[in-house]
């Protein structure tokens, strides 16, 4: 990461919001490195990922296609990745990533927590 913040500020700035994002809505979210990206996994799962490419950040889920998604934000065709392409800071905010963070997340305690059926 330090190497990113001397030779791309803005992406190192990318970089810090999305992990704020996801420690913010999991705190016991582990981050790693993988596949050239940050990854964020919550226990074993793999939640999701940031990338760099050439012009852009891509906000990888890894379950996206099971996400809700008004303003068509998600992008992607496969069986259940998507994909949310940031071109600046301010697109974290106007792309809504925190909200689809947040049900990535949910997604994961609704699958891994057991069902309580005692009243």
């Amino acid at each position: 990461m330090m190497d990113l913040q001397s030779t791309k500020a803005e992406r190192y700035e990318i970089a810090l919001k999305i992990r704020d994002i996801y420690f913010n809505h999991g705190p016991d979210i582990i981050e790693d490195i993988k596949y050239d990206g940050l990854v964020f996994l919550k226990g074993k799962q793999l939640i999701g990922g940031l990338f760099f490419y050439q012009s852009h950040a891509s906000i990888e889920f890894s379950e996206g296609a099971n996400l809700s998604d008004p303003d068509s934000t998600l992008e992607g065709k496969g069986k259940l990745r998507r994909h949310i392409k940031i071109t600046s800071c301010g697109d974290i905010q106007t792309r809504n990533v925190s909200s689809y963070v947040k049900e990535a997340l949910g997604q994961y305690r609704a699958k891994s927590e057991p069902v309580n059926n005692s009243v």
